[in-house]
C-alpha cells in the first residue's frame, strides 16, 4: 500500500534516488537547541505512537508494520548515528521528512 501510495503521489522516483544519499540536516538548524523540557516525553511518546511506529516501530528500531515498503528504509532511532545527532538535525528531519515520510 505504501508503494502504491508513493506511485500516486508521484514520489517513487524520489524516494528510490534518497535511498543512497545520506539525510543530513542544513548546517544553519544544526546548532538549534531542544527548548522543550523533559517532563514533555509522555506527550512525545503519544504523538510517536500516533504518527512514527506505524513505519519506525513501536521502540523506534525501523522495523514498523510498513518499514518493508518503504525506499529509503525507516531509520533505527536507536543506532548510533541517529542518537548522536543534534537537537537541531533532528528537528528538521522529523518537521521536514524524506521520501514517503510525512
Amino acid at each position: 500500500m505504501a508503494i502504491a501510495l508513493l506511485f500516486a503521489l508521484g514520489l517513487w522516483g524520489a524516494a528510490v534516488a534518497l535511498a543512497d544519499e545520506p539525510w543530513r540536516a542544513p548546517p544553519s538548524v544544526r546548532g538549534r537547541r531542544n527548548p522543550l523540557p523533559a517532563a514533555t516525553a509522555t506527550a512525545a511518546a503519544a504523538l510517536f505512537a500516533a504518527n512514527c511506529a506505524v513505519c519506525h516501530g513501536p521502540l523506534g528500531r525501523g522495523d514498523g508494520l510498513a518499514a518493508a515498503a518503504l525506499n529509503p528504509p525507516p531509520r533505527d532511532l536507536t543506532s548510533p548515528a541517529v542518537q548522536s545527532d543534534s537537537d537541531g538535525g533532528l528537528f528538521w528531519k522529523i518537521t521536514s521528512g524524506r521520501g514517503a515520510m510525512p
